[in-house]
């Protein structure tokens, strides 16, 4: 008999020493551990939001954008006409335009003409061109620190760009329909401090459920009768109650 309850420990034993991972996950365990740790976890996710939320609002430096929109044109010899394969041209022009726009070309006629002190490379990575819709239409936009900055040299782009594509191009034209202005009624465009404080709040959230998890899958003992008759598989002798120290002197 005391040999096979032997068996049975040790059986037993090198269950529990078997990875955690292949062990079968208990819904109720899960909802368990989660309400016992609620208020850490609710802690904890709001503190990240809030943290995220200040660390864009003072630590993150805003940015605006300005733009404006010019259409492409195709030079034809007859005005009256437009059919739809000299529309699919002059889409097709307006990647080839937005090539321009963002050259060397263009972009450094822009610095000198406004005397800025930043290097072509910077100017073009602040600076995009894209058709509005698959239209002819194209959108120049520029995005800074300062609204009013980011304007001017948008107005300047446009000011520049159309007589250097007449030249370049010599099948179209350009021409302005939309002024520079600043977008969004003047607010930044980023930092979102709405979508960052809720990516804040998720990674909170995501960090403390791994660490509780991992807590409580690294905690191996056991707590309740249950978790010894489910464990080990073997009958339960007895109870040794928690006795307190005043009552059990007093006895």
């Amino acid at each position: 008999m005391e040999e096979k309850i032997e068996q049975q420990l040790q059986s037993q034993s090198q269950q529990l020493q078997q990875p955690q991972g292949e062990k079968e996950i208990d819904l109720r365990a899960v909802y368990g551990v989660i309400r016992k740790n609620l208020i850490l976890i609710v802690i904890v996710t709001v503190l990240f939001g809030i943290g995220a939320y200040l660390y864009s609002s003072f630590f993150i430096p805003k940015q605006y954008s300005a733009s404006a929109m010019i259409i492409v044109n195709n030079k034809s010899t007859d005005k009256s006409v437009v059919n739809a394969t000299e529309i699919n041209a002059a889409q097709d022009l307006a990647e080839v335009y937005s090539i321009i726009i963002k050259s060397d070309t263009v972009l450094q006629q822009v610095i000198d003409n406004l005397q800025l002190n930043m290097s072509y490379e910077a100017l073009d990575s602040r600076i995009s061109v894209s058709a509005v819709n698959s239209t002819q239409v194209m959108k120049i936009t520029m995005t800074h620190t300062n609204a009013e900055f980011a304007k001017k040299v948008v107005e300047e782009v446009v000011e520049v760009a159309p007589p250097i594509i007449a030249d370049k191009v010599e099948a179209g034209s350009v021409k302005v329909i939309s002024a520079a202005k600043i977008n969004n009624s003047g607010k930044p465009v980023s930092p979102s401090l709405r979508r960052n404080a809720l990516i804040g709040a998720l990674a909170g959230l995501a960090l403390v459920l791994l660490l509780v998890f991992l807590k409580e899958m690294t905690n191996n003992t056991f707590k309740t009768e249950d978790d010894i008759l489910n464990t080990l598989n073997v009958p339960l002798i007895g109870i040794i109650p928690e006795v307190d120290g005043k009552e059990f002197n007093q006895s």
